[in-house]
């Protein structure tokens, strides 16, 4: 019966293949102390997601991204963010290709839609480097309703460059090297209404210039938690990233930090359709630290507000206003206003 179930299955299925993709404009301008800085109109990503389903578990993913309208003189940029065959089934799966390591709330699932402010949180940048992509496999394993448990393995992170920071490390698929092979441990339950919590440990020794030998060595644990109901939307992420062995010149020991977002949807309050939302971000985060502690000058506070409209679930209006500051006196205060318009179809 289940060999005649699988048999009727693949009979009608009817192979697809599809098109989406997201993009995002901005206006930034900021301010430090009394001096004026920049003022700039980006069209700062646009995306195609290019997809075919071979039979009801196997398919293919792809992303193209293409960064501030063109590449030109090393600025801008064309990358392959995903490109990976999947099986799939009711208890798990697996991907091989190019593929997002599960690494915060972010990485995976990045839309403009999903994330409140013009820009992605700066924690989402130098803490979890989204978006971070790499040559890889992984599998998953759904023991029960709302949890599933994924493991991946991907290239090794550049070693050279692991001391200045996890973003900088990132190979980003070209001529990578697989020696040690960066591995990816996550953890996600959805099992009740709203709630998304989770969790990642990612770790590689990573060589230095090629040199298996020669490693420098990373490990970063992260957890995060989501709720959106009830006109409630809240957010908490938190990571950290323990360096050693760098021999990289700014060499860090360690860097991490979180946010937090809290917002309210007040569309039916005012009797509007689609979703309106003023929202709160704090955010203490630190880019490095010696044997001294957490450097003044790479330790950052963020203090946020803003309000995002959205007509309808796939585009998003929004503005924000906020100041970043550091420990550092000798630093001023930067202020800063982005507004942006951003969709995902």
């Amino acid at each position: 019966m289940a060999v005649f179930s699988v048999n009727a299955q693949d009979e009608f299925f009817q192979p697809t293949k599809s098109i989406g993709g997201y993009g995002e404009l901005h206006y930034n301008s900021s301010k430090q102390g009394d001096v004026d800085g920049t003022k700039t109109l980006d069209f700062h990503r646009f995306i195609i997601y290019y997809s075919a389903s071979f039979t009801e578990a196997w398919s293919f993913f792809s992303e193209v991204e293409l960064e501030h309208n063109f590449v030109n003189d090393g600025e801008g940029e064309l990358e392959l963010e995903q490109a990976f065959v999947e099986y799939r089934s009711d208890k798990g799966g697996f991907k091989a290709g190019v593929i997002l390591p599960t690494a915060g709330l972010l990485n995976e699932y990045h839309e403009p839609p999903l994330f409140l402010s013009v820009e992605r949180p700066e924690y989402s940048k130098y803490v979890i480097p989204t978006t971070w992509f790499a040559n890889g496999i992984s599998a998953n394993y759904k023991p029960m309703d709302g949890l599933k448990l994924r493991v991946a393995l991907l290239e090794d992170l550049n070693g050279e460059d692991v001391g200045s920071g996890f973003r900088s490390a990132r190979g980003k698929g070209y001529k990578t090297t697989a020696y040690d092979w960066t591995k990816n441990f996550s953890a996600e339950y959805t099992g009740l209404p709203g709630l998304r919590l989770g969790g990642s440990y990612t770790m590689n020794n990573a060589p230095i210039n090629d040199d298996p030998d020669t490693t420098a060595n990373v490990a970063l644990l992260e957890l995060h938690a989501k709720y959106v109901a009830h006109n409630i939307y809240a957010i908490f992420e938190y990571g950290n990233i323990n360096y050693d062995g760098t021999n990289h010149t700014p060499s860090y020991k360690s860097s991490g930090g979180y946010y937090l977002d809290l917002g309210y949807n007040m569309a039916s309050i005012l009797n509007l359709k689609g979703k309106l939302m003023p929202w709160f971000r704090f955010s203490d985060y630190n880019r490095g630290t010696n044997d001294d502690g957490v450097l003044p000058s790479k330790h950052y506070t963020i203090t946020r507000f803003g309000v995002t409209f959205w007509p309808v679930d796939k585009v998003a209006f929004k503005i924000d206003f906020g100041t970043k500051e550091t420990e550092d006196a000798d630093i001023d205060e930067i202020s800063q206003l982005n507004v942006g318009v951003g969709y995902n179809f």
